[in-house]
């Protein structure tokens, strides 16, 4: 499998664009193909498909959109096009926050996808993105730290307490069970 490739744009089309990696060329399908301009020197990490009738190759200048893409394509129902075409609409955080925070309704307005879609990307990925969210986490407040403990302790779910961590762990004027009450109310809500 062909994890990244890295090279000259050298083509151009409507959803791909011609990558040349020491003198071969491969096409590899991009959300913003159109933004990309001949001669860019491109890194592209890439999701090799393979079907009955062709070797299709798809491709991220981030990371993190490929790891959301890896994890849209596992889901009933989503393809690598329609994984692709979703992320073209919604960046890969935004996404996550979606899924997250249970909104139906962003994910029904995404290219493709319906109220059944919705439920089962929801289904299928709430609280899978632990990994991406670790790199977020690393905010050195030890109050926050304090606080996630007692609220994992009480059976709330880390990605439950996505939503709230931006807010309250760069917070350095609480104490922990300050911190711990506001966290229960904005939980609440």
């Amino acid at each position: 499998m062909i994890a990244f490739l890295e090279g000259i744009v050298r083509l151009i089309r409507e959803k791909s664009i011609v990558l040349d990696v020491n003198g071969v060329g491969y096409e590899i399908y991009m959300s913003d193909a159109q933004t990309r301009k001949q001669g860019d020197e491109l890194f592209v990490y890439t999701y090799e498909h393979v079907r009955e009738d062709a070797i299709l190759l798809y491709g991220f200048t981030k990371e993190e959109d490929y790891e959301v893409f890896m994890r849209l394509i596992d889901v009933k129902g989503i393809g690598p096009r329609s994984a692709q075409n979703i992320l073209a609409v919604c960046p890969g955080r935004q996404l996550i926050e979606a899924i997250e925070n249970d909104d139906i309704k962003r994910l029904k307005s995404l290219p493709g996808i319906g109220a059944k879609t919705a439920g089962q990307i929801v289904l299928d990925l709430k609280g899978k993105f632990v990994s991406v969210d670790a790199q977020e986490k690393k905010i050195d407040n030890p109050v926050w730290d304090e606080t996630e403990e007692a609220l994992l302790s009480l059976g709330y779910k880390s990605s439950q307490l996505g939503a709230i961590r931006k807010e309250l762990a760069p917070r350095t004027d609480l104490s922990t069970p300050e911190m711990v009450q506001m966290a229960l109310r904005q939980l609440a809500k």
